[in-house]
């Protein structure tokens, strides 16, 4: 077939409040102008019926179906009618979707009725259908939905033509309750008002039962389809005309395939500029600003100002949207300029003075800081005796943990260097399949895990001795694997062991990605020494040559990604049980890396950390600094600085703009590609004490979290570029570039996230550092778990009546975000209490029921509280001892925050958003009480002031929807309080508003809508 140019998301030019280019390159990320997340799979049907997507639904053909060429798209699958041949593909994929679109070329032989293209459901009576000839009740192309209580929709079009290649799209828009059809591109049949919901169809409980067919119906009255197939494809999003025309057209492209341009808010509720937007509708004025920077450093502009409201409104500073540059020429020398930024939905342009200062040497924070140990932090019930969140969500993954097998996460490691598989080990699936390239990855996850979980259930010695074992377990075979690579396999044997001179494999010229059972090189030996990896090293190697990101032989997926995962949880074990084959391990394998890439050239890996996915290296630069840490060998601190992403944190080779001086230039890419880069540049400066690598992490954080933060707490889900995975294309514009379709918040992004922002509070105590912590924490992390298992959500879709999706409940299959939640729920204490490195201050940064042992102190701070279901907590010193406490003051604590010392009321001047310092010789028994109000406020889009959220002091609510939605559900609050149209129990922090309920996020498990669509009226 046809290979397809295939474009993914990149930097974007700069804008001034004017339109973006998406400069692609080559890659798997974008089919047809849309993005793989919204890709369920994909069968090109060229030889085999493996699908092409990340998800590996792979197909199976049955009878004697057989591949024949064919002059408009190669190689074909052939169904002959008296061959009973068809495909079979597993229902994982579909299940749980809100909406789908299937696509595929069929080329039918025989206008024979009772034909059908595709038939997936669950039974005869729960089921859809298409049949290109129609059946014998209903004639024309057919598509029909069998559902509830026998109730069908159906749309009717001409029959295709015969012996010709056709089309066909079919899409079930649950939310605007359509169902279409289009034939070449074109809109041939639909019917509305269609009362449907896809889990009608299909059994959620027994996978098993569920029947997606290719080319037969579900019940076997029907005749089998008599045609030749190609590119068969499933999407968990509803197609539009355009999306569907282009697929269509592409295939037409001879390899090249059409740019998708940008749909203005796509199937997004548009709204008039005349269309009120929150306070701002009653803003009459906003105040310039006067801002300094040092040349060569563009300027942060605060992104709130004051603003004056009419008629006694009381409304919050204005939020504007300033210019973006990207690059540093406006303040290059120094000088004064000015720039002007707007409001949204007013006409107002505040101004911005920017006086350039001559350059000086700028300079970083020291690290003031450090974290507790996880064993000297443990989470308590509630003040009743409740099981919080933190436990509640802890038990489900140390639960399963506890009964995973060690041999499922090494089956790969084994497999890759040939070796015997214990008897009943069974491998792990998704991402961690024979063919898939990530695998390995969960092992990574699943090493730092156990350690965490080890350190962290002192209160079972049980649990804590079955987690020690498999550490052990685990630790020693990956030792032994790795004791292989580059030595010879019989005595006298011919083998490699420099890491820089691996030889393809056996009988191959050139190296690749093949790891099928057949094609998987085994030959270990010529490795180079210390390799340890759930693959051959061909992927490094080929990452070195030019390799994109795909499913093909010449392609790769992030080798970095995965070493990374693998070298950190390495660490981690031997950081809390001493394991020294553990440091062995991780210090071989760094000995490998540093072999290979000291040879590089610096353009080489200016390319290869630019390119998407493939150049995804997770933190290898944070890992190879932290294994500098631990060993003290400064090749480990060099092979960290190679992995410096140059043109993000710099600009370029000469180091002119990019990060470091507060250039962005990362919008529009892969978002939890680019984080732990960042995070990694966090450890550099805490290693090398280079400063600029400090600024890339502020600067970072405060854009990121500023221009790019969904309520939640997320900051990924694009609509332009088409990928869910990537930042918006332009800063500041979430509704006219975010909001994907495919989802958003990434969960793993904001782990990411959550990491870096505890890292840099370690450097500066600013109180709007761990005021993201909080809400991403709680609206989240918390909220990605499942009711009733630890199934974790990959993105969380934040469209009008959504849905999350929960996946990975036994811990046998894992995406990216399956890997981080283990590691997230083993670790909730860890950043509950910071202290000082001089053990003369306490942080206390979380308002969450536990106990701190500060055994450098020989002290205990127990922590009582219900909070969020109450506001207040009180701290119980045992001990004693002269040292600072500094207590949070929640941004969102503006009705005051209130302070009690052994019962006595204390006057002090909290600043909602900083930290309040509490100084006395602290003495055995005494306790201070804090109490911070709740109260109601919204957090709206940037650009669409109107869509906003409504939280209950740091806790998001979500309304609970009882059926699909197209548009916001629509609220109208009093200007002045909006508190009036709210009922309910806070305790319970259960709430109505016009009759519907809601509930914090994270304790919503159907479908919800987290935006609204506000009115505020006096």
């Amino acid at each position: 077939m046809k290979k397809s140019t295939l474009f993914i998301c990149a930097v974007l030019s700069f804008w001034t409040f004017g339109t973006t280019v998406l400069q692609a390159q080559n890659g798997d990320q974008i089919l047809d102008g849309i993005g793989e997340t919204g890709l369920i799979a994909r069968y090109v049907f060229d030889g085999d019926a493996k699908d092409w997507s990340r998800n590996n639904l792979h197909g199976k053909i049955d009878s004697k179906a057989k591949f024949v060429n064919d002059d408009q798209f190669g190689k074909v699958l052939s169904l002959p009618v008296d061959s009973k041949s068809f495909v079979s593909i597993p229902a994982d994929g579909v299940l749980g979707e809100e909406s789908l679109s299937i696509t595929g070329w069929v080329y039918l032989r025989s206008a024979q009725k009772g034909q059908y293209f595709f038939d997936f459901g669950k039974s005869a009576a729960s089921h859809f259908f298409t049949a290109p000839a129609g059946t014998q009740t209903k004639p024309g192309l057919l598509t029909e939905i069998t559902g509830a209580k026998g109730t069908k929709y159906n749309t009717a079009s001409p029959a295709l033509p015969i012996n010709k290649w056709n089309h066909i799209a079919v899409v079930f828009n649950i939310p605007s309750k359509t169902v279409s059809t289009y034939v070449n591109g074109i809109l041939t049949g639909e019917t509305k008002n269609a009362e449907l919901n896809l889990e009608q169809l299909f059994d959620s409980k027994s996978v098993e039962k569920n029947k997606l067919f290719i080319g037969k119906s579900i019940s076997d009255e029907d005749s089998y389809l008599n045609a030749k197939l190609h590119d068969f494809r499933i999407y968990r999003i509803s197609l539009n005309q355009k999306q569907i025309s282009r697929i269509f057209n592409n295939a037409f492209r001879d390899g090249e395939e059409e740019e998708a341009p940008e749909e203005k808010n796509a199937d997004l509720p548009s709204f008039a500029k005349t269309t009120p937007q929150l306070y701002n509708q009653y803003l009459t004025s906003v105040q310039d600003i006067k801002v300094e920077t040092t040349a060569g450093y563009l300027p942060r502009i605060p992104s709130y100002v004051k603003g004056v409201y009419r008629d006694g409104v009381q409304g919050p500073e204005v939020r504007v949207i300033w210019p973006s540059p990207k690059d540093n020429q406006e303040v290059l020398k120094a000088g004064q300029y000015t720039v002007t930024g707007i409001v949204s939905g007013t006409d107002l342009k505040p101004k911005a003075v920017i006086t350039v200062k001559e350059a000086k040497t700028s300079k970083a924070p020291k690290r003031k800081l450090e974290a507790f140990n996880l064993d000297q932090v443990s989470l308590n019930k509630d003040n009743d005796g409740q099981q919080t969140k933190f436990i509640e969500n802890r038990n489900k993954f140390i639960t399963t943990l506890a009964a995973t097998d060690p041999d499922s996460f090494l089956y790969m490691f084994r497999n890759a260097f040939g070796q015997q598989q214990p008897k009943e080990a069974e491998p792990l699936g998704v991402w961690d399949t024979q063919e898939t390239k990530l695998r390995g990855h969960a092992t990574g996850h699943y090493l730092t895990a156990i350690a965490q979980a080890y350190a962290s259930t002192g209160y079972d010695k049980t649990l804590q001795a079955n987690f020690a074992d498999k550490m052990q377990y685990l630790v020693h075979t990956l030792y032994d694997l790795s004791q292989l690579s580059g030595q010879p396999k019989e005595v006298g044997g011919k083998f490699v062991s420099d890491p820089a001179a691996v030889p393809p494999g056996p009988g191959k010229t050139d190296y690749d990605s093949d790891l099928s059972a057949e094609g998987i090189r085994t030959d270990y030996w010529n490795w180079g020494k210390g390799f340890i990896s759930a693959y051959p090293p061909d992927q490094f190697i080929m990452l070195e040559k030019g390799a994109t990101y795909g499913g093909q032989k010449t392609q790769i997926w992030a080798p970095y990604y995965t070493l990374h995962k693998i070298m950190a949880g390495l660490m981690d074990i031997y950081e809390v049980s001493g394991n020294e084959k553990a440091l062995a391990t991780a210090r071989g394998m760094g000995d490998w890396v540093y072999a290979r890439m000291k040879k590089l050239p610096k353009e080489t890996l200016i390319s290869m950390w630019n390119r998407y996915i493939a150049g995804e290296f997770g933190g290898m630069n944070e890992a190879m600094a932290r294994l500098y840490r631990i060993t003290k060998d400064p090749h480990y601190l060099e092979t960290a600085q190679l992995f410096d992403n140059i043109k993000v944190f710099y600009g370029d080779a000469n180091h002119s703009h990019g990060l470091a001086k507060n250039v962005d230039t990362f919008r529009g890419l892969h978002a939890n590609q680019h984080i732990p880069q960042i995070m990694g540049a966090l450890e550099m400066y805490r290693d090398s004490d280079a400063s600029d690598y400090y600024h890339v992490a502020d600067n970072f954080w405060y854009k990121t979290v500023n221009d790019y933060m969904y309520s939640i707490g997320g900051v990924a889900g694009a609509r332009n570029p088409a990928n869910a995975e990537c930042f918006i294309s332009q800063p500041a514009t979430i509704y006219e570039n975010g909001f994907s379709s495919g989802g958003q918040n990434e969960t793993c992004a904001t782990y990411n996230m959550l990491k870096l922002t505890g890292d840099l509070f370690l450097y500066e105590q600013k109180g709007e550092l761990m005021d993201y912590y909080e809400r991403g924490l709680y609206n989240h992390i918390l909220a990605s778990v499942a009711q009733d298992s630890p199934a974790n959500t990959y993105h969380v879709p934040l469209r009008p009546g959504s849905v999350k999706q929960f996946g990975n409940p036994h811990m046998t299959g894992f995406t990216c975000c399956n890997g981080t939640a283990i590691e997230s729920n083993t670790k909730f204490q860890n950043s509950i209490y910071f202290k000082s490195a001089d053990n003369k201050a306490l942080y206390v940064n979380l308002y969450v029921p536990s106990t701190l042992k500060w055994t450098e102190k020989n002290m205990t701070i127990t922590q009582t509280t219900d909070f969020p279901k109450q506001d207040f907590t009180r701290l119980t010193i045992t001990g004693n001892g002269n040292f600072d406490i500094n207590v949070r003051v929640p941004q969102w604590a503006s009705k005051g925050f209130f302070v009690k010392i052994n019962g006595k009321e204390e006057k002090v001047k909290a600043e909602p958003g900083s930290y309040l310092t509490l100084n006395r010789k602290w003495k055995d028994g005494d306790t201070i009480e804090l109490r911070m109000p709740f109260e109601f406020h919204l957090e709206p889009v940037m650009d669409q002031q109107n869509v906003a959220s409504l939280f209950y002091g740091p806790v998001l609510l979500a309304a609970q929807e009882t059926e699909p939605r197209k548009e916001w559900r629509k609220v109208t609050f009093d200007v002045k309080d909006i508190s009036k149209s709210i009922q309910g129990d806070p305790k319970k922090l259960e709430f109505t508003i016009d009759g519907v309920q809601y509930k914090p996020f994270y304790e919503t498990y159907g479908r919800h809508s987290v935006y609204l669509d506000v009115t505020l009226k006096q």
